[in-house]
């Protein structure tokens, strides 16, 4: 007998990391960009109360967390995606700066809300 158990049909099975290597080496660069962007869009939204869940996972302090880091992505990849890709992600990331404006409490100053470091002043 053997000491190592046998692998029964509902253990999960460890992931095949070469295959996830080999698949992510086929992505394009601008497709992973815009992929964490998308995702960093959603989170926000989902963090600034603007899905169908209204304020049951709103926190703004992670909400200015997020937008920050898409603004920071954003500015510094602009020159590697062309403006196809850039500007949807860019009038997304305004209606975020927009959207957490009007859910703050206390609104910051002009130039220092979320985001606003790389994309200037954001006004409604």
């Amino acid at each position: 007998m053997s000491d190592t158990p046998a692998e029964s049909p509902e253990a999960p099975q460890s992931p095949d990391f070469d295959e996830m290597t080999r698949d992510i080496a086929e992505v394009p660069a601008v497709e992973v960009i815009v992929t964490v962007a998308v995702n960093l869009m959603s989170a926000a939204a989902v963090k600034l109360g603007l899905t169908e869940e209204g304020d049951k996972y709103k926190d703004l302090d992670e909400a200015r967390k997020l937008i920050h880091a898409l603004a920071g992505l954003l500015d510094g990849s602009a020159t590697e995606i062309s403006s196809f890709h850039a500007a949807p992600l860019r009038d997304g990331l305004k209606s975020l700066q927009l959207a957490f404006r009007e859910a703050s409490l206390v609104p910051d100053e002009p130039g220092q809300g979320p985001g606003e470091k790389y994309t200037g002043p954001v006004y409604g």
